[in-house]
């Protein structure tokens, strides 16, 4: 661990010793008014020489004022993180393709509201427009190329994908998971295929590009592409899953980038963070295009720009993004109007670069550490009306949402407690909003997305004999072909080579299980046709059953 201020590492040394946490070491470094560099070296404390680890870095004014580093880039040879280590940015990488783009849009060679098809001529014509903008704002509706390959039995990590094989598996879908540009849900898939249109429109090989157009303007001497995993990169720490029992490597190895797979420092990300307040990239209005919160069709604005997520953080304006590939943990703020940004890279699973950056980010806005205050609650508790605990389905999907009443209080199972704002109007913590309403509720998450969902009474509840579902069902967009069979009392799903996915009932015709949420569909007759999988980012992936 690199520390400067050598009372502070004693003060850190005996906090440890005492297997105190860190919210307690907050509270007797806060009492003591402590100075920026000691509140983030309180942040960090649980890292030594025996874990994995972080860096931080802070700039003001365009100046980097605060580098360090805390744990090991590399345990099976001792290898200390520094704070010019490099790490893996995660999804901190989309706003450097965006702006890869952006150039290219101010180059005149591309237009951000073309259709994508024009670069990508391999995507199927899905009867509406979908844009390049459609997919840097998350509001595409493809489908996330890691989330079929994995329904497929290849979830990444697990074989060497490329762009040929995201291309290959994009190629093959035949719908989308929601008209382009009428909700919002992540994906990865867009900013690969942003990548290959900027190699592509460019004529230059996508590192190259932002080599010559973003890094070197900028200085950015230690920042590269995992294009090629399997390239040396002096300096490059290992990436650690914690699995509570010690740790293990948990490496990226594939070879794609542009939704993620940046190799950097902290110190090169802030002088990227700095171009938004000092363009060398860009000029002014550049900058503030990439930060325009991207809008659905139906004009109304949602939180995410180009590669960026637009907010507030202690009542000033926050533009961040954080990043998590493999074990990798990574997170990226500015808050322009204070001239502040904080870089957090961690090579540990556990590392929370969020939760971090705030806490230092704190010592500079001025926010108390943890315990110098109190607060008290002075809300009035509001009753949920009777009558809105149950089991809901979701429209079109079917997915199941659960909704438990303890005492006073009502609850997402095994989610979140509500808090109401009357009988029937709820927030979540994350921000989304709950409305219910004539055994319905209506869910409007943080970005601006609403799902309706109906209760399920009578018939919808009860089970159906498990022997109706036995059968092959096969899928040409996954390429792959599920078994449903009866064994020992228990619905399964069998995939090749030798995995066998059990199913847990939730209603009728409907289950859940490691491979997402699994609804069968049946004909007019009766007889099951169909089953159907959906997961975060593909929704109801249709497997046809066979023999029938």
């Amino acid at each position: 661990m690199q520390n400067n201020n050598t009372s502070q590492r004693r003060i850190t040394a005996g906090i440890i010793a005492a297997g105190l946490c860190i919210t307690a070491a907050a509270t007797i470094v806060g009492r003591q008014s402590a100075s920026p560099d000691a509140r983030i070296d309180v942040v960090f404390a649980k890292y030594n020489r025996t874990t994995p680890g972080c860096t931080v870095a802070v700039s003001r004014k365009g100046a980097i004022v605060a580098e360090k580093a805390y744990g090991m880039a590399d345990l099976e040879h001792d290898v200390a993180i520094r704070p010019d280590t490099i790490f893996e940015a995660g999804s901190v990488s989309k706003q450097f393709t965006a702006a890869a783009i952006l150039l290219l849009a101010r180059d005149g060679k591309l237009s951000l509201d073309d259709p994508a098809q024009k670069y990508i001529p391999e995507l199927p014509d899905y009867g509406a427009p979908l844009t390049i903008r459609h997919m840097l704002t998350h509001t595409s509706g493809l489908r996330d190329w890691g989330n079929v390959a994995s329904i497929a039995g290849w979830p990444r990590g697990m074989r060497v994908h490329t762009h040929a094989d995201v291309l290959d598996i994009i190629s093959r879908q035949r719908s989308l998971n929601f008209p382009s540009g009428t909700r919002y849900s992540y994906c990865n898939t867009g900013y690969n295929l942003a990548a290959i249109i900027v190699s592509r429109v460019s004529g230059q090989s996508f590192t190259e590009f932002t080599r010559t157009r973003l890094f070197e303007p900028l200085g950015m001497t230690r920042t590269s592409w995992r294009d090629d995993f399997t390239r040396i990169v002096k300096d490059r720490s290992i990436a650690y899953a914690d699995g509570g029992s010690g740790f293990r490597m948990d490496m990226p190895f594939e070879n794609v980038y542009g939704q993620g797979g940046l190799l950097t420092t902290a110190g090169d990300l802030l002088r990227w963070a700095n171009n938004l307040s000092q363009p060398v990239v860009g000029d002014a209005a550049y900058v503030r295009e990439q930060q325009e919160p991207g809008r659905f069709n139906d004009g109304r604005a949602h939180d995410y720009a180009l590669g960026l997520v637009i907010g507030t953080y202690q009542g000033t304006r926050e533009v961040s993004h954080s990043g998590a590939t493999a074990a990798y943990r990574a997170w990226l703020s500015s808050y322009p109007e204070r001239q502040l940004s904080v870089a957090v890279l961690c090579n540990v699973s556990t590392g929370n670069a969020p939760q971090y950056a705030h806490a230092v980010a704190d010592a500079y806005l001025g926010v108390p550490s943890p315990g110098t205050t109190t607060s008290t609650n002075s809300s009035v508790r509001i009753a949920p009306s009777e009558g809105l605990a149950g089991l809901y389905r979701r429209a079109g999907t079917g997915e199941p949402l659960s909704v438990v009443r303890s005492g006073d209080e009502l609850r997402i199972e095994p989610g979140p407690r509500l808090t109401a704002s009357s009988g029937t109007r709820f927030t979540s913590p994350n921000g989304s909003r709950y409305e219910f309403a004539s055994n319905a509720v209506r869910v409007t998450d943080a970005f601006g997305t609403v799902d309706q969902y109906v209760l399920l009474q009578g018939d919808d509840l009860k089970t159906r004999p498990l022997a109706d579902y036995a059968g092959n069902y096969d899928s040409d967009e996954a390429e792959t072909t599920l078994v449903a069979a009866v064994d020992n009392g228990a619905l399964v799903l069998k995939r090749r080579p030798d995995s066998v996915i059990r199913l847990t009932p939730v209603y009728a015709d409907a289950f859940q299980s490691s491979l997402g949420f699994i609804r069968f569909h049946r004909s007019i007759g009766g007889q099951v046709t169909e089953l159907s999988v959906t997961q975060d980012r593909v929704w109801d992936m249709r497997f046809e059953k066979k023999g029938m």
